[in-house]
């Protein structure tokens, strides 16, 4: 079963109440719990089957995928959790996309349907929040290379902003060289547009979050009909 790289510990791009870290870190705390139950469920299967335990080694290989099951759902709801607090309305722009606190795996579904959202309602970029790498082990950059190998796969143009957790992706096919600048509007027009663009994104977030529900429930399908 393939396993989610982790991007480092820092899953939040703003400041946050402390309810919202605790019910992240719970949920990827009880991911890791099953994580280690269903790999002790499969050690011990593996033994039992050497010892000539047929049906014992079947019983701990059930458990050890049901294990797996919850771990799966655990991660998805943390994953969910972590998108909608970090891109709700007003934390990001409408062309904007946060990828903190996701796992590799996660943020590769995700920027996918956020680039098919932009593209079906006629954005021509996109700016991906993938940050610096600060907190993550070594502080290596895990999230920044997968999303330049979607952009890769999808024929995009991208290019590293002047803050480097921060990548400019030209959805159109063209040049990534120059950046386009935010408009400014009067102060009533400010009003208007923002309440538009908190709209817009409330509805980036519901068609992201619902598109890749299906896929990962599709992942922890085809994972968890792997046999031991």
């Amino acid at each position: 079963m393939h396993e989610l790289s982790y991007m480092g510990p820092r899953a939040f791009n703003h400041s946050q109440s402390n309810d919202a870290e605790a019910e992240y870190d719970r949920l990827r705390d009880l991911a890791r719990q099953e994580a280690a139950k269903r790999g002790s469920c499969f050690q011990r299967s593996q033994e039992a089957y050497q010892s000539g335990d047929g049906a014992g080694a079947k019983e701990l290989s059930e458990q050890g995928k049901a294990h797996g099951r919850k771990m799966e759902e655990y991660n998805r709801q943390a994953s969910e959790f972590i998108f909608r607090e970090n891109n709700a309305p007003g934390r990001v722009d409408d062309d904007e996309i946060d990828l903190h606190g996701q796992f590799v795996e996660e943020a590769e579904d995700i920027l996918e349907e956020r680039i098919k959202y932009a593209r079906s309602h006629g954005q021509n970029h996109l700016h991906v929040i993938v940050g610096k790498g600060n907190h993550s082990a070594n502080h290596v950059q895990k999230i920044k290379p997968r999303v330049e190998r979607v952009c890769r796969e999808l024929g995009l143009q991208y290019r590293t902003e002047e803050n480097e957790g921060r990548i400019y992706v030209n959805l159109t096919g063209g040049s990534a060289d120059d950046v386009p600048s935010k408009p400014t509007y009067g102060h009533g027009q400010q009003h208007h547009q923002q309440q538009q663009h908190h709209q817009q994104q409330g509805d980036q977030v519901e068609q992201v979050v619902n598109a890749i529900l299906p896929r990962v429930l599709r992942k922890l399908e085809k994972a968890c009909c792997i046999v031991m």
